[in-house]
């Protein structure tokens, strides 16, 4: 599954273009704790009520990534990558269907291969570092932003991925940095699990600060291929920070939609 994913095949082309995480459209997603705070200011001023936004949105993200370099084993590779989700009021006339907020997240990453039996039928075949921008090109109340440098690690047995990810947050002026307290709700890392079975994948996510006992867990189900590569796709979300809009705000969501790719 990694080789599949990041191309340790010696015979893929040096410079090519993969998926990189999940892409998918949720046609619907509820939310049992909408967040109306930063827009609060904006509908005042325009004459509308207090809470204009809608509990069920459509939520989409693509994301793929492209190998500038590689070693002739392909074992080394520099990557560019580019990840966008957005959530978009698209039910909501009252707010002229509105994106509710969209993040841009383009990366820079080194990937190798260590080729590294765990025993127990586990292999270590992913260790990556590079740095990350994510934002939401927003201004004034709405703008969130962060600069990352990670790194990853990667595990799998047969159909079973595992994939762990820490990060240090590059440090911002505090006269600018729209959101200080960021890793209170994010943390400084997470872990991933990937499970395919019988055509269908299992997706699990969890990530969390201890000290503040604040995070997020996220679920997916992928169904086998309905119609032609694309696939039924249940999503189920519970924390803090399921957009950078709504880093520090908790809410439990679930959408239904299609995927063209599960993460890997």
């Amino acid at each position: 599954m990694i080789d599949e994913s990041w191309g340790f095949d010696p015979s893929s082309a040096p410079y090519e273009i993969r998926f990189h995480r999940a892409n998918y459209v949720l046609f619907g997603r509820y939310s049992d704790n909408v967040n109306s705070a930063p827009f609060s200011p904006l509908f005042q001023s325009a004459g509308g009520g207090q809470n204009d936004l809608s509990n069920t949105e459509a939520k989409f993200q693509f994301s793929f990534k492209a190998r500038l370099w590689a070693t002739d084993d392909r074992r080394w590779g520099v990557w560019a990558a580019y990840t966008q989700q957005s959530q978009w009021q698209l039910y909501n006339s009252d707010v002229s269907r509105a994106f509710r907020d969209t993040n841009y997240m383009p990366e820079l990453l080194v990937s190798y291969k260590p080729a590294i039996d765990l025993g127990g039928g586990f292999n270590w075949n992913l260790l990556s570092a590079g740095f990350n921008h994510q934002s939401n090109g927003r201004s004034d109340v709405l703008s969130r932003s962060w600069n990352r440098l990670f790194a990853e690690v990667g595990v799998e047995r047969d159909s079973l991925a595992l994939s762990a990810r820490a990060w240090y947050r590059l440090p911002e002026d505090a006269g600018t940095d729209d959101n200080p307290d960021i890793t209170d709700y994010y943390g400084h890392g997470e872990i991933s699990a990937l499970y395919r079975w019988r055509g269908n994948s299992f997706a699990a996510m969890a990530r969390g600060n201890l000290s503040t006992g604040k995070g997020a867990v996220q679920l997916g189900c992928f169904s086998p291929p309905i119609l032609g590569p694309l696939r039924g796709y249940v999503q189920v979300f519970s924390g803090y920070g399921e957009t950078l809009i709504d880093y520090n705000w908790k809410q439990n969501t679930i959408g239904v939609g299609i995927a063209l790719s599960d993460g890997f």
